[in-house]
């Protein structure tokens, strides 16, 4: 084995030894806080310690509430951010395409996204029969935005020499969408649902605390109102997991669906090539625009 495989192993073994050492100190930092009842401004004496919070998750988790309350949240996180998906990247790509889309939906689309989600709570309680429809809608609109924006401008920025290219070839505007336009915007639009699950989960719980009945939002909630603190923090370390976990399966999701973009190289310690590595590029195609222009092209205006 080479010196710089060697080299490189070692990088990777000791990243990982950081990534686990950072959340143990910080545990370790919070348990020290805690058992000393330390009170410089910040005030720890009410702080429940780590080992009082691993037990209380201990106990919880051999419940059958606990569970329960997991399965709805991750129930309504699921429809509302699938709902989110499926009509953002509708609605971002017709934006982007079209200008009669551009011009019914985009005035409609700036005045609503800078409204708090979970602001809307008034209005699905008036308009949706249940409080499940609710919640769900409103999950479903902290995600939409985030996910409709970044398909806009991604779909916006590509080169429109590959869609002339498939014209005149002979392709449809059928073909066009779905063998350029769609698998171009990709990276765009997986940047978007990574941003739009993080704040699902937010708005999520918020809405089961406020108008809930089951879930880990409501859990919560009802922890703190009988001052049940390590319940509480059982609480929000489940939603924190839940949030990493589904985080990591979007944008995991995101890697293999973009298998075939390019990746950059390994760097050494000094910013250049890994050692052991080849420095020249692979032999790939080069994109039709390389033939027709070196001049950068502006943002795709829509059609009608």
């Amino acid at each position: 084995m080479s010196a710089g495989s060697h080299r490189t192993g070692a990088t990777s073994a000791g990243r990982r030894l950081v990534r686990v050492a950072s959340p143990l100190a910080a545990l370790g930092l919070w348990q020290l806080l805690t058992s000393y009842d330390v009170d410089l401004w910040l005030r720890f004496e009410q702080f429940p310690t780590v080992v009082e919070v691993a037990s209380a998750l201990g106990d919880r988790i051999g419940t059958k509430a606990y569970w329960q309350d997991l399965g709805h949240s991750l129930r309504r996180i699921a429809v509302g951010f699938l709902l989110a998906a499926v009509l953002g990247v509708a609605a971002g790509t017709a934006v982007a395409r079209s200008r009669w889309a551009a011009d019914i939906l985009g005035p409609l689309v700036e005045v609503v996204r800078p409204i708090p989600a979970i602001a809307l709570v008034p209005v699905a309680i008036l308009l949706l029969p249940t409080n499940e429809q609710g919640i769900v809608f409103i999950t479903c609109a902290a995600a939409l935005f985030p996910v409709l924006v970044s398909t806009r401008h991604a779909v916006r920025a590509l080169n429109p020499v590959w869609e002339e290219a498939v014209l005149t070839l002979g392709g449809g505007r059928a073909r066009v969408l779905f063998s350029v336009v769609l698998p171009g915007a990709l990276p765009g639009i997986f940047g978007g649902l990574s941003v739009g699950i993080g704040v699902s989960w937010i708005c999520v719980i918020s809405a089961e605390m406020i108008s809930g009945e089951y879930g880990v939002g409501y859990r919560t909630w009802q922890d703190y109102t009988v001052v049940d603190y390590p319940g509480v923090f059982v609480g929000m370390a489940t939603i924190g997991a839940l949030g990493w976990l589904t985080s990591t399966a979007v944008e995991t999701l995101g890697r293999r669906v973009t298998a075939w973009l390019p990746r950059p190289t390994a760097r050494g310690p000094a910013g250049g090539p890994a050692r052991g590595a080849s420095t020249s590029a692979p032999a790939t195609p080069a994109p039709p625009s390389a033939s027709v222009s070196a001049v950068s092209r502006p943002e795709k205006e829509p059609v009608p």
